[in-house]
């Protein structure tokens, strides 16, 4: 049992884990603070929060465990902006999508305060954000990933790691470095084809005829298109050198299945077709709820 959740980011991942707190009892109270006045008061409405902080500083004052939800690039600038307030035992958590850089901006900010900091990113997500849209299931049978450093608290890596499972979740643990490698393969660059490709499709002097056309298999190849734009520059960014090694793999296996088209080499092609095939068919998601993952 936490006294004091505080909350830095009222949207639907800091919202969402608020109210997950609250429904297994696990939180006495929930201080929420974002830039937006609106945000918070819109989130105390809800019952998402109980308290509104002024500032960043005064939800992590008199908390226990904080969760920092805000864009992967303003991470640094929070950590800056509750540094002085962290109490040793305070359990402080993220939930950006790429982890080296958040590290690195710990290790920069926190120092001696970093052994209250355990990284995670919790693999869930609506395709509508905003705290209106907060769930307190949203993070039942979703995996998250808690990437401590060597100087994180074991004490509350156990912690972190209870909390995130009495919610529902199921929690791995990795370096940040292979999270960031795994995720710009398996989340990062396929949301940045589906940028580009519907980009590309669009763009055409007949794309809007060529929209009008598309089934089902152009909706769910394109959905994560409709992404967040300002989360997904961020995510990008951030983790680019991960995300180039893995277009570049891309786009290796993309120029050789052109040149058994171009070729006519049909055998080649099939053979390339169901190597994708039987693979993907003998894949199977973690359980939990469809959704966009970040």
């Amino acid at each position: 049992m936490f006294n004091q959740l505080g909350v830095i980011g009222c949207g639907l991942m800091g919202g969402s884990f608020a109210l997950a707190l609250k429904r297994a009892g696990l939180v006495k109270r929930v201080v929420g603070y974002s830039k937006s006045p609106s945000t918070t008061e819109k989130a105390k409405k809800l019952g998402v929060i109980d308290t509104v902080a002024e500032s960043a500083l005064l939800a992590v004052s008199g908390s226990d465990i904080v969760l920092i939800a805000v864009p992967v690039s303003a991470t640094e600038a929070t950590f800056k902006a509750i540094r002085h307030l962290i109490e040793p035992g305070v359990l402080i958590m993220d939930v950006g999508s790429t982890k080296r850089d958040v590290v690195d901006a710990a290790r920069r900010v926190l120092r001696e305060n970093i052994a209250s900091f355990v990284p995670a990113h919790p693999i869930a997500g609506k395709e509508s954000a905003g705290i209106a849209h907060a769930d307190e299931t949203l993070y039942q049978g979703r995996q998250v990933i808690l990437t401590p450093l060597a100087q994180t608290s074991p004490e509350l890596v156990r912690k972190a790691t209870d909390a995130w499972s009495a919610i529902g979740a199921q929690v791995l643990k990795m370096t940040p470095e292979n999270h960031d490698a795994a995720f710009a393969a398996v989340s990062h660059l396929p949301h940045l084809l589906a940028f580009a490709y519907f980009n590309a499709v669009a763009g055409q002097p007949a794309g809007r005829d060529f929209l009008s056309l598309a089934g089902p298999g152009f909706r769910d190849f394109t959905r994560i298109a409709a992404s967040d734009p300002s989360v997904w520059r961020d995510i990008l960014m951030s983790n680019r050198e991960e995300v180039i090694k893995q277009t570049q793999r891309f786009r290796h296996t993309l120029d050789a299945m052109e040149h058994v088209i171009r070729t006519g080499n049909t055998e080649a092609l099939e053979d390339m077709i169901r190597t994708a095939s039987t693979a993907r068919a003998g894949w199977q998601m973690n359980a939990g709820k469809p959704g966009p993952t970040r």
